[in-house]
């Protein structure tokens, strides 16, 4: 495992992190296999664990405080999110701030997450949805610096919209936030355009998500894929989607070098971006945490593949059932 420097916080941090979101939410979540593959997880070097209070309002958070506990000779860096107070995803332009993050919905989410994750603090505490119109109140930072004041957070950071990184640009420049997290993946490379300049200039933190495009750069799904009823999949691959994300897919099929997976490629490419600190694929299988984690030992790909791969990008408007 490799690590970066995850910003200005200066934590050096694995550049293959867990995501934690099938973990609470996901059909077919089990906690015992959670665990063993949350440990192999760190036992292969990995020390960067994303979670949130919406990921089975508080599950997956016990499981991460759990997996601090059975490790405690080892820094393994726990962030969390704030869900907005009415609890929809993603925000849109005409919620105020007093609909999302209230300084008093702030700290009451703050403490329930510590009490989930039986933890003293976390690390970083980001704001699970957001929009830069926010700016113009500063009741949310303020509470945030005042909950940072008191020991129980270390870092602030927020998590943009799907498809909006514009939308983060001014909070980076704004210098209240020390982490951003954003999909960034091959089809999903419009950050590079405003936001990570933005956060390379202010030296804010980048924790990409979504490295495989909800499992459509897997190469693994097709035009007659289903999930078990209640997946959160069934939602977003819609027809529309699905059939659109497949034909993407197939399109790099021929791009993937012999002996390497479409999942390797699609890591390997994010690895390429030296402004990301640390990208954090679920993974809640064994042989998912071990594949996964290897890439960083392989390293980003080469400049020509690199340059094939960034003629894929692929700009996406926010829909109904992108969420």
């Amino acid at each position: 495992m490799n690590y970066r420097t995850l910003g200005r916080t200066n934590w050096e941090v694995s550049e293959i992190g867990y995501g934690m979101w099938g973990m609470g939410g996901w059909t077919g979540s089990d906690d015992t296999n959670s665990m063993e593959a949350l440990q192999l997880a760190v036992d292969l070097g990995c020390n960067f664990f994303d979670t949130a209070w919406a990921y089975g309002e508080g599950r997956s958070e016990a499981l991460l405080g759990q997996l601090v506990r059975d490790n405690p000779g080892k820094k393994l860096y726990t962030a969390t999110k704030i869900p907005p107070k009415n609890f929809k995803w993603p925000s849109k332009r005409s919620y105020a701030l007093g609909d999302c993050f209230p300084p008093g919905h702030v700290e009451e989410y703050v403490h329930k997450s510590l009490k989930n994750s039986g933890l003293e603090s976390f690390d970083l505490i980001q704001l699970h949805t957001w929009e830069d119109q926010w700016l113009a109140d500063d009741g949310w930072i303020t509470k945030l610096q005042e909950l940072k004041e008191q020991g129980l957070i270390n870092a602030i950071g927020i998590s943009l919209n799907r498809w909006e990184p514009w939308n983060g640009v001014k909070a980076v420049k704004s210098g209240w936030v020390d982490v951003v997290q954003v999909i960034y993946n091959i089809f999903d490379q419009n950050p590079k355009d405003e936001l990570l300049p933005a956060c390379r200039e202010h030296g804010v933190g980048v924790i990409a998500r979504v490295p495989f495009d909800e499992g459509s750069l897997t190469g693994t799904l097709t035009k007659d894929s289903t999930w078990p009823e209640g997946d959160w999949r069934n939602t977003y691959f819609v027809p529309e989607n699905l059939h659109s994300s497949v034909e993407h897919a197939d399109a790099l099929k021929p791009l993937v070098p012999g002996g390497m997976t479409m999942a390797e490629m699609a890591l390997r490419f994010i690895l390429g971006e030296p402004t990301i600190s640390t990208i954090i694929p679920g993974m809640r299988k064994l042989k998912h945490v071990r594949s996964n984690i290897s890439a960083s030992d392989a390293g980003p790909l080469d400049d020509p593949l690199m340059d094939s791969l960034a003629k894929h990008r692929w700009d996406r408007a926010p829909t109904e059932w992108s969420q």
